[in-house]
């Protein structure tokens, strides 16, 4: 799937713009304009690559005379030392792109890695991962691209993209004197049909008033294993029941094992570490 959108070029742009807005005097001065050369992406760690297409769209756009080449797509797993693709022509317009065109490159593939890490802590398990909004801003299409190729899914893209009610919707309407349950009939009364109605609950007794209210989803927030079994074995056949809370690699598979149909990992966004990818000259 191409990431190469009017929003992507237009962000590839702003990026270069921070990096190059005043030139590259070391480069300038050091290295011949008509000097060409070879550049290979390197990876210097195992991991799941994603972004390889916008690292280049990097190159081509401080130099469209340069000429790229892709040896492994998206998606696919990384060995230490796997050369990933190359760069050939301007020595000047590839050390002008590297760090940019390396921060895509290694942000996203660090996304893919983690969110493969998960699914492959989960397997056997009837269950997907998902992201979140806890995305960088201006980075959640790239970001989320990125865990898609790492095996994972996607939860809502921003706000318009479905209802769900959280805590501090249900605190603001209980002034009103509204309860949970009341907050999810009014919320189903009024929604298009084609938005499904999730709602987060912190235990069993609100589960229960959700799922009595109409609830199509039950997000399990912060549960502990035991409660957030009971929850699944009460929406069975009623809601899908998606965790949440402070889920990493070390949990995940304890929390699959509950039967829950989603389990939404924001730190495979919000706090992932990037995966090591060099870019040598030749």
């Amino acid at each position: 799937m191409t990431q190469m959108t009017p929003a992507t070029e237009d962000l590839i742009d702003r990026a270069l713009t921070e990096d190059l807005s005043i030139g590259d005097p070391t480069t300038d001065i050091l290295i011949p304009p008509e000097l060409n050369g070879t550049a290979n992406l390197v990876a210097k760690a195992e991991g799941v690559l994603a972004g390889i297409e916008v690292a280049m769209a990097v190159f081509l756009r401080v130099d469209p005379t340069l000429n790229t080449r892709v040896f492994i797509k998206d998606g696919s797993g990384l060995e230490g030392g796997a050369i990933i693709g190359s760069i050939e022509g301007s020595v000047a317009s590839i050390l002008k792109a590297e760090r940019t065109g390396l921060n895509f490159l290694r942000r996203l593939s660090g996304i893919a890695t983690a969110t493969n890490r998960c699914v492959q802590a989960v397997a056997g398990h009837d269950v997907r991962i998902v992201d979140t909004r806890k995305t960088t801003p201006g980075l959640r299409a790239l970001e989320k691209y990125a865990v898609r190729a790492g095996g994972g899914h996607n939860h809502r893209q921003n706000l318009g993209d479905g209802i769900l009610i959280k805590d501090n919707h249900i605190q603001a309407l209980r002034e009103k004197g509204l309860s949970l349950g009341d907050v999810v009939r009014m919320a189903q009364a009024k929604a298009s049909h084609t938005i499904r109605v999730e709602v987060e609950v912190d235990n069993i007794a609100q589960a229960r008033e959700a799922l009595e209210a109409g609830a199509e989803i039950l997000l399990l927030d912060n549960m502990g294993l035991q409660e957030m079994a009971k929850a699944v074995q009460l929406a069975r056949g009623k809601a899908v029941t998606e965790a949440s809370g402070r889920i990493d690699i070390d949990t995940v598979g304890a929390v699959a094992a509950t039967g829950v149909d989603l389990i939404s990992v924001g730190a495979l966004t919000h706090s992932v570490r990037a995966l090591d990818i060099s870019l040598d000259l030749v």
